[in-house]
């Protein structure tokens, strides 16, 4: 009988050794998808992307001779980031959607390694009635996601998230933005000229905001008009000298347009939104809007947000608009950014 309990202890105890070495591998599995699905997977896409290839202009070279190399800066363009706040966002949500915004844009810096960023708006998503507690809060888990190293730039546009559509807007919301980014409304770097247009400020309703917001377009346009000539004239004398080259557009409202039908390609709208009208001063600027920015300041690019989907659209003279997808996987469920390389003159 002391034999056959022996014999039951040693069936026991290798029965217990087989299930905890079973847990342990089911452990093991288990950690390893967490580490591909929610670290590696990210190095794995966007180890995939690469910086586009300039083409040289035929010609460059006097008499044969290569052409000195123009100064490139590569950019990284996000649009919609939408960080969660304290009444709509639940914490569940806050964490899942922060760390794979937090682990796409870490990964994308270390591997492209741009020069310089910008968000073209929402990047809160109750900015237009957060307390100031909570703004802060937000603030705070922003550059948590966002941080990135001192020789890195990173500029953002104000979206209607940010300070409130139009109706909503007040100096207040405006100035607590611009105090976490810049006011800067134009600034140049290797060469080119950017814009950070507050679109949401372009109703052409004659507000005060909206009219001191025109008034500081006219004088960038003015400033920019007085770099572009070779002998400047009087009223220009008094002007630091930018860049002859013709501007960026950044904004969160893109131009008029009246759809998304003529968009393609995967970070476009789904085919039953792309037929649907846009609204002006709602989904886009005004057509008058538009027009007045594209002919106060010339711009040889224009970058927008808001739709949370991708399209591009020749305006007038040929001028291109590239309206970037959401950044946000709560917005969309292929989020994406945009990579451009650029040179002063060329794009």
């Amino acid at each position: 009988m002391a034999s056959s309990r022996l014999g039951a202890r040693g069936q026991c105890l290798r029965l217990l050794k087989t299930r905890g070495f079973l847990l342990l591998k089911l452990l093991a599995a288990v950690l390893a998808v967490l580490l591909f699905c929610e670290f590696l997977i990210y190095y794995l896409v966007i180890f995939r992307c690469s910086w586009p290839e300039l083409k040289t202009p035929e010609g460059a070279g006097a008499l044969g001779a290569p052409k000195a190399p123009e100064p490139v800066l590569r950019a990284m363009f996000l649009a919609d980031t939408h960080l969660l706040g304290a009444v709509r966002g639940h914490w569940l949500d806050k964490l899942r959607r922060e760390w794979q915004m937090e682990r796409a844009f870490q990964t994308a810096l270390w591997l492209l390694q741009p020069e310089i960023v910008f968000i073209l708006g929402d990047v809160f998503d109750e900015g237009k009635w957060s307390s100031p507690e909570a703004w802060a809060d937000d603030v705070g888990r922003f550059w948590k996601v966002f941080r990135h190293p001192p020789h890195v730039q990173l500029w953002a546009v104000a979206g209607n998230h940010d300070i409130g559509f139009h109706y909503q807007m007040d100096t207040y919301r405006i100035k607590r933005f611009e105090k976490v980014f810049s006011p800067e409304r134009l600034f140049s770097w290797k060469g080119i000229n950017f814009v950070m247009v507050n679109s949401v400020a372009l109703e052409g309703d004659g507000c005060d905001i909206c009219s001191r917001a025109e008034a500081e377009l006219l004088e960038i346009s003015h400033w920019l008009n007085c770099s572009r000539e070779e002998h400047r004239p009087r009223g220009c004398r008094d002007r630091q000298r930018l860049p002859a080259s013709a501007p960026i557009l950044l904004q969160h409202f893109p131009l008029y347009r009246r759809n998304d039908a003529n968009c393609s390609g995967e970070d476009a709208a789904p085919p039953d939104e792309k037929y649907t009208l846009f609204k002006e001063r709602y989904d886009v600027l005004s057509q008058e809007v538009s027009q007045k920015l594209l002919w106060w300041l010339r711009p040889r690019l224009v970058l927008s947000g808001h739709t949370h989907s991708a399209c591009e659209v020749q305006h007038g003279a040929g001028i291109l608009e590239v309206s970037v997808p959401s950044f946000s996987w709560r917005n969309r469920n292929n989020p994406s950014f945009i990579m451009p390389q650029i040179e002063p003159n060329l794009f």
